[in-house]
């Protein structure tokens, strides 16, 4: 029984990170292929999924097609339901779906400001104050789920689920682009991206090299934390 995902380019991809990390993080056998999201192949390689035209996209082993990472989510979860995909208690399981939501529909200004790169550090001017606004609500939020869970540090919800999938690349994107957080959020964004799973993913993507790089900083840049 194996999935079929179809990804961009994993340096990049925010999208398709996410839905990497659904299948991988809970077991869940899968084959990767690659879309030209850089390379101008996407509508191409995606021609046999339609209506799927994003990535990700993922096929079922029964040959359905699911497009929308909010759409996998759900449908994995409701196929895997000994997976541990969402939180197992209601309250934790209704908070970790607000939080996939919010992150899917919002975020506009961070996600515009700060597209998700995997190579470098960049260290630029100060955010907007649109950008410190999707900062601050991103610490409230996360601070609400802790406050429910009463997880002090790690995990989102305590044990791993698909409210961290979904914020993994803002934890990227707040290390990426060394944003200005509170320790405790800095701490969780530590803790996504020194996951093993992240860390394969990203030492993946560094196979690629890109001439010239689609995101060049605008200020000094320093190596990914190590």
């Amino acid at each position: 029984m194996t999935y079929d995902l179809y990804i961009g380019d994993r340096t990049f991809s925010s999208w398709s990170l996410r839905g990497w990390l659904m299948l991988e993080k809970f077991n869940l056998p899968h084959r990767v292929h690659m879309v030209g999201l850089y390379g101008g192949t996407m509508a191409q390689d995606l021609a046999a999924l339609a209506p799927a035209r994003l990535v990700p996209a993922l096929t079922t082993p029964q040959g359905d097609i699911i497009g929308e990472s909010l759409a996998m989510a759900e449908t994995l979860a409701e196929l895997h339901p000994d997976a541990g995909l969402w939180p197992q208690a209601a309250p934790l399981r209704a908070r970790a779906r607000w939080l996939c939501a919010e992150m899917a529909s919002g975020f506009g200004a961070l996600r515009g400001a700060c597209p998700m790169q995997l190579q470098h550090v960049a260290k630029g001017a100060p955010p907007s104050d649109a950008v410190q606004a999707d900062l601050d609500r991103i610490e409230t939020i996360w601070a609400s789920a802790r406050a429910l869970s009463g997880a002090s540090d790690g995990w989102l919800m305590g044990d791993y689920s698909l409210a961290d999938v979904f914020y993994a690349p803002v934890a990227a994107r707040i290390i990426g682009y060394d944003l200005p957080v509170s320790k405790e959020a800095r701490a969780y964004c530590m803790t996504t991206i020194s996951d093993p799973a992240f860390k394969a993913w990203r030492a993946e993507g560094l196979n690629v090299t890109y001439d010239p790089f689609p995101y060049p900083a605008d200020g000094p840049v320093t190596d990914w934390p190590a």
